[in-house]
């Protein structure tokens, strides 16, 4: 983190929202077109009495001002243990169980973060405890958002641990979230979907030069990740679906 002039401290590691300060017990990210449903979504969670989230604080010099949440939020996506896991599951269903059925949900079953990955989420202890970063929060299915999380939380092509192992621990992030067995015949379509979804999304934006968060050569790397990630998951799928049963 470094000093800016607006006064506050930057705060690195954001893909797509950029000069995000932090300014004492605040943070400050730009107005965008999100700003209005996330405000929303925030005031309601605090509503449900879920703290896993920042509180909404208003509107300064056309900034949004939300609560800082101490802790630490990884740089980088790593292999985490079955207790973390476990914590991050409890943590989306947790969120999932306060909008649902709210009218911001509308139609769908849930409010979805669409972006939980371990990079979002502050850890205290060693332990995930909150949920930043909502400008890509939707109205959605619950399993658009857990397979996103079984994807970035359990699973990896670099294999620092074995995919028996990354299997096991989708079954440990399906059992804290609690899916039933409907629900859990799909997880491993569901994490290949985001992939994909996850690979456009980049390609998509790559197209729209004016609308680039990073150099071109940066978002050609997130997808060809995103698109080793589906090629190992969809190789690997039999084990996955097996520690499912």
């Amino acid at each position: 983190m470094a000093d800016t002039s607006s006064g506050g401290t930057a705060l690195s590691g954001g893909r797509m929202t950029q000069d995000v300060v932090q300014v004492g017990d605040t943070v400050r990210r730009p107005v965008n077109s999100s700003s209005k449903f996330v405000a929303a979504l925030l005031r309601l969670l605090e509503e449900k009495h879920f703290d896993g989230v920042p509180h909404y604080l208003g509107q300064v010099d056309g900034r949004d001002v939300l609560s800082y949440i101490a802790g630490d939020v990884p740089s980088r996506f790593q292999t985490w243990s079955n207790e973390q896991v476990a914590a991050a599951g409890v943590l989306l269903r947790s969120l999932h169980d306060a909008t649902h059925g709210s009218a911001l949900a509308g139609r769908c079953s849930v409010v979805c973060h669409h972006d939980a990955g371990p990079n979002n989420v502050v850890f205290r202890n060693g332990a995930p405890v909150a949920f930043i970063d909502f400008d890509t929060a939707a109205p959605g299915s619950p399993l658009e958002d857990f397979g996103y999380m079984a994807w970035t939380w359990c699973i990896s092509s670099k294999q620092t641990l074995p995919v028996e192992g990354q299997a096991a621990q989708v079954r440990v992030l399906t059992d804290a979230y609690g899916l039933d067995s409907i629900q859990r015949s799909v997880v491993v379509d569901c994490v290949l979907e985001r992939q994909s979804c996850n690979a456009r999304f980049w390609a998509e934006l790559l197209a729209s030069p004016e609308r680039l968060p990073a150099a071109p050569e940066v978002i050609g790397d997130r997808i060809a990740w995103s698109q080793r990630e589906q090629a190992f998951t969809h190789a690997q799928r039999d084990v996955f679906a097996r520690a499912l049963t």
